[in-house]
């Protein structure tokens, strides 16, 4: 094999899988390490891939996307505590559209307990569960299977979602910065939360700290969209989170910091250290939305100045 040819298979399987080791593209291409790590320092060289100890990944940190096992254990209490937070947003009677994600599914399994709730939604973990809330109506988008986060994306996703407007869209990804807002690493899955942006008159994106700072390939929601973020408060040490909060602070984004509840403080109460703002209570809650078929869902009043007495107060840090 010539060294082009062996160098566009290596370009191929980077871009295949996100990292690949060096052993697993010598044996792949059937040469030594030696051969592969110069091939590697080429393409590096080119700016096409970049190196790391024992292998090469993604330009610029762009990695592939976990799958569902790998993301399902991870920042568990965190996403349990933004799902929490996140449900008491929710109003019965309301329609809305939850996308893909490990996060938005425990969302999904609080929400079975809302009364007269209409779910649209592309993520089968969603719709499962959902299945058995006697008092909740699940809309599924068309679409094609993606079987690494079970959710239906494609032009069948998209323009199923055509002339539906919904009161809230809840939204989880991959990165969210304040320069770029909500990023995903998949063109497909970025496509379909796109369209059901699109289709919502209010963006609560829900992401724990470890996605805070973080870019990926496919922009999803930009900043100036994002009327709300649900996240958890970042370590002590983690100012790359705490900066990104301020940040998204600063551009108006709505703020609920959850609390996982291992500090003994309140869910919902915290502030990150550093990051100015206020508390507000409440937030208002637009209600009511038409889904396909003429169905309506609403109106009926918004929480107004009556106290949010669910799970967790919300922290409404505006541009001052």
């Amino acid at each position: 094999m010539f060294a082009a040819e062996r160098r566009q298979l290596i370009l191929e399987m980077v871009r295949a899988n996100g990292a690949v080791s060096l052993r697993e593209l010598a044996r792949v291409v059937q040469t030594s390490e030696v051969t592969v790590r110069r091939d590697v320092r080429a393409l590096e060289a080119e700016g096409l891939l970049d190196r790391r100890h024992g292998g090469a990944v993604l330009p610029g940190g762009f990695t592939r996307e976990s799958g569902f096992p790998q993301k399902s254990h991870l920042a568990t209490a965190e996403k349990t505590a933004i799902a929490d937070v996140a449900a008491s947003l929710v109003e019965e009677g309301e329609a809305i559209v939850v996308g893909a994600g490990t996060t938005t599914q425990e969302l999904a399994r609080r929400l079975a307990r809302v009364p007269g709730l209409t779910v649209v939604t592309n993520s089968l973990l969603v719709a499962q569960a959902l299945a058995h809330a006697n008092r909740v109506e699940v809309v599924m988008t068309g679409g094609t299977l993606r079987g690494s986060n079970y959710a239906l994306v494609g032009s069948g996703a998209e323009q199923s979602l055509q002339g539906l407007r919904v009161s809230r869209a809840f939204l989880s990804g991959s990165g969210l910065t304040a320069e770029r807002g909500l990023s995903t690493s998949n063109m497909l899955s970025a496509s379909v939360d796109r369209a059901l942006v699109q289709a919502a008159a209010e963006v609560v994106v829900l992401a724990d700290h470890t996605k805070l700072g973080t870019d990926t390939m496919f922009q999803t929601v930009p900043t100036d969209v994002i009327t709300r973020l649900v996240t958890d408060e970042p370590p002590p040490h983690d100012e790359r989170a705490a900066s990104e909060l301020q940040a998204l602070a600063d551009q108006g984004v709505q703020i609920a910091v959850a609390g996982t509840g291992q500090g003994g403080a309140p869910a919902g109460e915290q502030l990150p250290p550093g990051v100015r703002g206020r508390r507000e209570m409440p937030l208002p809650v637009q209600r009511g939305g038409r889904i396909p078929g003429g169905q309506f869902r609403g109106p009926g009043p918004g929480l107004g100045a009556e106290p949010l007495e669910r799970t967790a107060r919300v922290a409404d840090l505006r541009r001052r």
